[in-house]
């Protein structure tokens, strides 16, 4: 069977889509309300700082265990794929495994096989542009926020 007509392919493909638009999406929000609150909790910019920090860690852990379920579900069907390598018994398994390739350190102790390559591909690229997100901004947001000669 060819691979643009194997249905689990398109599956795959259908599910990764959403669980990228749901982390873009979290993400934006998440900095959008930065922008939005941050002023508000404190005039002291190391406080603002550290909580900006807290909440861009808190908001890539939410999209880790995004992937997390994404995977946790698929391969709990026959014929998505699945993880190999070491023995995943529940969700913290799932997440080990996402918060890896999220974060692109891929220890490679596990293993995709089968059409939840794509999703693992995908989540690597996806975390890369969601840390490069929050680093960019919260540059700006220290750039603004800390200009020469205020320390």
């Amino acid at each position: 069977m060819s691979h643009l007509t194997n249905p689990q392919n398109w599956a795959v493909a259908l599910l990764t889509l959403a669980v990228v638009v749901a982390c873009i999406g979290l993400h934006f929000e998440v900095l959008s309300n930065c922008v939005r609150y941050l002023p508000l909790i404190s005039r002291h910019r190391r406080r603002r700082v550290l909580v900006l920090i807290l909440i861009i860690l808190a908001a890539h852990v939410a999209e880790i265990w995004l992937f997390a379920f994404g995977y946790y579900f698929l391969t709990g069907i026959e014929g998505f794929g699945r993880l190999s390598g070491a023995t995943l018994s529940g969700i913290p398994d799932y997440t080990y495994y996402s918060a890896t390739v999220y974060t692109t350190v891929g220890f490679g102790d596990v293993t995709p096989l089968g059409p939840i390559r794509f999703m693992t591909g995908m989540e690597a690229l996806t975390g890369l542009v969601m840390i490069t997100w929050s680093a960019s901004f919260t540059f700006l947001e220290m750039q603004r926020d800390w200009p020469i000669g205020k320390r």
